[in-house]
């Protein structure tokens, strides 16, 4: 029995993906994402550091930070 819920919840959640969380600087203006809210290119940032998800930055015509790739 637990084999079968542990499989049902293994082919449920692929249809729910964990949505990645990304930090920017600001809630207006930034032009990169980060996956480390410690990133070494978030060290400039004289705003706070807001988490959104990859998806929306991207949305936002954000790309990576250099320091990330």
């Amino acid at each position: 029995m637990k084999y079968t819920l542990l499989f049902l919840f293994l082919i449920l959640s692929s249809f729910h993906p964990v949505e990645t969380s990304v930090y920017i600087c600001g809630p207006t203006g930034a032009k990169k994402y980060h996956y480390k809210e410690t990133c070494r290119g978030l060290s400039s940032c004289s705003h706070e550091t807001v988490k959104t998800s990859l998806k929306q930055a991207q949305n936002l015509g954000l790309t990576l930070c250099g320091w990330e790739d």
